[in-house]
């Protein structure tokens, strides 16, 4: 995927997030996800990272952000908006990247 596209997606998940400040219970489910998929975004793809390298992690991150969530919560209800839980957690650890810029 190319690395300004997925920066904008992240960009919007990441703002989604933030609008979600006024509903305290969906703020609270939506950083709890996002905290889970930043853990787990360590483990995949490790802590010295280029953006590129994030952006090919971000392929197919649908997939196992959903199962990731519903693995946190196997009694609870389906995971609360998970692009855009995947798309705030890459936006934070996109920051990491020994190439980022703001």
């Amino acid at each position: 995927m190319e690395v300004e596209l997925a920066r904008q997606q992240w960009q919007d998940g990441n703002r989604r997030l933030e609008d979600a400040r006024s509903d305290a219970g969906r703020y609270r489910r939506l950083v709890g996800g996002a905290e889970l998929v930043v853990d787990a975004l360590r483990q995949r793809v490790g802590q010295t990272f280029t953006l590129e390298e994030l952006a090919a992690a971000y392929v197919g991150a649908d997939d196992w952000v959903r199962e990731l969530l519903e693995e946190a919560d196997p009694e609870g209800t389906p995971p609360h908006e998970p692009g855009t839980v995947a798309d705030a957690a890459f936006h934070a650890y996109a920051r990491g990247a020994v190439d980022y810029r703001p």
